[in-house]
């Protein structure tokens, strides 16, 4: 696997934590290194490399994983991830339900559940998420001292904006910060964020976008998300709301519309309950996809002019490796999607020298929010937060 070589370490003091989770990322990046090989990447010396390999082993986050073979020498040893040295748990809230789970450092899930949920009050959630933490934990037989801390998804906006008002909102947290709220509540670190943006940290950690540093991820929800990463890290805007593609003005039938009333599993669902088809899970749309229902292919046709215009916005603004689509919806429906986007001449994501395709699929299924809310843990462990000394 290619390294980036986008993230430079420094041997001052005060970026120790910087040049840990550097040679963390380097290490998951490669699957197995060498500390020689990570020095000569990072600008690290080796002595350096070598006291930051000792306290993650001590940490119980790398392990040694044999030796690599040389045609002289002593054949140096190779590093990698302990799985099982640290896990994030995941917690997404929804209007009607919550979904945990646990990951390992791989980000892979070790157990997962989902519970109604029967009040919106503050109080209530807050109870609510504190037992899903307890709960999802015990599930999994996995020791508190090893949980890295909690990443909470929930729909956005955050705080009061202009698009304030939105049946799945939760208000109860507009004038309380969500993180620091539950960081005290469950005695953890705790990071929150939309579901979008979950999502793309998720292909980030364990999905298609594993290799990539820069990328869009085109989540449908009930509404439509983008999340996107820059150079390793989420593009979050001033107030944590950026990526709100879902609300802008787009025709739809003759009329401005939001482009989430087109495009979106809540947009599919009213179509379908106007034809007297009442849809309610991604297995229900996969199995009328299957049958060539003529209410959903005729949605998915009006939807791939929007989409194709949404690609090029994307492309246009914000340049990336590649965007991806993913979210609560079947993977057939996603790749007919994908197969239905005219891709525009005049991009700058249109060039000669590509090395990914320029829209992939990524993950999907109810769960995705929740797994992505884990992996938001996972990839801060894994991303430096300083930027390199000069």
């Amino acid at each position: 696997m290619a390294l980036s070589t986008k993230t430079v370490g420094a041997n001052a003091e005060r970026a120790r934590s910087h040049n840990r989770q550097m040679v963390l990322d380097r290490v998951r990046q490669a699957g197995r290194i060498g500390r020689a090989e990570i020095a000569r990447g990072s600008g690290l010396s080796t002595q350096a490399v070598s006291n930051i390999i000792s306290n993650l082993m001590s940490d119980g986050l790398i392990s040694e994983q044999g030796r690599k073979a040389t045609t002289r020498g002593q054949p140096p040893v190779q590093y990698g991830l302990n799985r099982l040295g640290g896990f994030a748990v995941g917690i997404e809230i929804r209007p009607d339900a919550i979904f945990a789970a646990i990951l390992d450092l791989c980000g892979t899930p070790v157990a997962s559940f989902r519970r109604s949920l029967k009040t919106r009050t503050l109080n209530g959630v807050t109870k609510a998420v504190v037992a899903a933490n307890a709960a999802i934990i015990e599930k999994a037989g996995v020791p508190a001292s090893k949980v890295l801390g909690a990443g909470i998804v929930m729909p956005g906006p955050f705080g009061r904006t202009g698009l304030s008002g939105t049946e799945s909102e939760f208000s109860i947290f507009h004038d309380v910060s969500p993180a620091a709220w539950f960081s005290e509540a469950l005695g953890l670190s705790v990071v929150v964020e939309n579901d979008a943006n979950a999502a793309a940290v998720a292909e980030r950690v364990a999905g298609v976008a594993s290799e990539l540093d820069t990328f869009a991820f085109l989540y449908f929800g009930n509404g439509l998300g983008l999340g996107l990463m820059q150079s390793g890290r989420l593009v979050t805007g001033a107030f944590g709301n950026a990526g709100e593609i879902g609300h802008i003005p787009v025709v739809v039938d003759g009329q401005s519309a939001p482009l989430e009333t087109a495009l979106s599993r809540l947009s599919v669902q009213k179509h379908l309950a106007r034809e007297g088809r009442e849809i309610e899970s991604s297995d229900e749309l996969a199995q009328i996809f299957t049958a060539r229902d003529l209410a959903l292919m005729a949605w998915l046709e009006a939807a791939a002019e929007p989409l194709s215009n949404a690609i090029t916005i994307i492309e246009n603004m914000f340049d990336p490796d590649a965007v991806i689509l993913g979210g609560a919806m079947p993977d057939a429906i996603f790749d007919h999607l994908i197969g239905s986007v005219t891709l525009a001449e005049r991009s700058v994501s249109n060039r000669p020298n590509r090395l990914t395709g320029r829209l992939l699929r990524g993950a999907s299924g109810r769960m995705t929010g929740t797994l992505g809310a884990g992996s938001l843990v996972i990839n801060r462990a894994f991303t430096p937060r300083i930027a390199a000394a000069a």
